[in-house]
Order: C-alpha cells, then structure tokens, then sequence
C-alpha cells in the first residue's frame, strides 16, 4: 500500500503544478500501468486507479514513442510489430520488384528504408538472443528476396542462396 500512497503523493505534486501553468489532467486520456517483476495487480485484478475525482483505467501495454511498452517488460509484441512494419516497408516500395534496377542499389535502399523501419528506437532496448534472431530471420528474407536464386551447376537447377552466400554475397554488393 506504500506504492500506491506514493504514487497518489506524487500525482497530487504535478497536478497542482499542471495547475498553475493553466494545464488540467484529462481523466479519459490518461492510464496508468505498474512494471514489477511480480505484477500483483493481475492476481488481485484491480483495474482502476483513483485519486480525489479522478479514476483512472489500468491498462496492460500502450504505445509511447513508437515503442508499444507493457507490464510484464516483455518486449517480444513491440519486436513483432516493428517485423511487420518492416515488412510493410519492403512490399510498399515497389522498386524492388523492378528487374532493371541493380541489386546495388536495391541493398542500399533495404539499408536505409528497411533497417530504420525495424531498428526505430531500439538504441535503448536490450534485446535477447531470440530478438536477434528473430531480426536476422527476417534481414535473411529479404535479402533472399533482392538478391534472388542462383544457378547450382552442378545439380542443373536454381537454389536459394545459404545464410553464408548472403551475407558474403551482400556485402561485395554494397562495396
């Protein structure tokens, strides 16, 4: 209950202060939401907040710069979203699928289009071995689509390209 009267302590501080800058709290755009390692708020399901008049509603996860946050500090809806944006952003960009264009330039494109969509924000995140492989899963797709299938002589057909041809393969293209 410490918890709660501190942060009821310090909602009434910056409501006075919001106050005299001629600023007032809006009860239906704000929410509130506790980070714990143990959210006790779930077992004991309280879904309000009140202070004075105001009651404000308890929410699970919302999105604040771009960055969906949530209560249990999982961050694997936030790196879905930003896979799905990113996604978004190649199919968008129709050039990719124009055969004149040089896969030079296609890979530059990818660079600073693509890799900005996914890594948006990210410079203060941490993210696990599963995020990254999540993320070079994804970079791998792409890839294999600009760069495309490659004739395997030996065997007389076309193959996708290795995760080590892609990368060699994608690097001697962007020199």
């Amino acid at each position: 209950m410490k918890k709660w009267n501190r942060n009821k302590k310090i909602f009434v501080e910056a409501e006075n202060i919001a106050r005299r800058l001629g600023l007032q709290v809006d009860q239906d755009k704000t929410k509130y939401m506790t980070v714990e390692r143990e959210n006790s708020l779930k077992k004991n399901n309280i879904g309000h907040f009140k202070i004075k008049n105001y009651k404000f509603e308890r929410v699970e996860n919302f999105k604040y710069l771009g960055v969906i946050l949530n209560e249990d500090n999982n961050n694997q809806t936030d790196l879905q979203q930003r896979i799905k944006y990113a996604n978004n952003t190649y199919l968008m960009l129709q050039i990719f699928k124009n055969k004149s264009i040089s896969k030079k330039l296609k890979l530059t494109l990818k660079n600073t289009t693509i890799d900005k969509t996914l890594t948006y924000a990210l410079e203060t995140g941490i993210l696990t071995k599963r995020d990254r492989k999540q993320f070079n899963i994804f970079e791998r797709k792409v890839y294999r689509r600009i760069l495309g299938p490659v004739r395997d002589n030996e065997k007389e057909n076309w193959r996708i390209l290795t995760n080590k041809e892609i990368y060699v393969s994608a690097k001697k293209n962007l020199l």
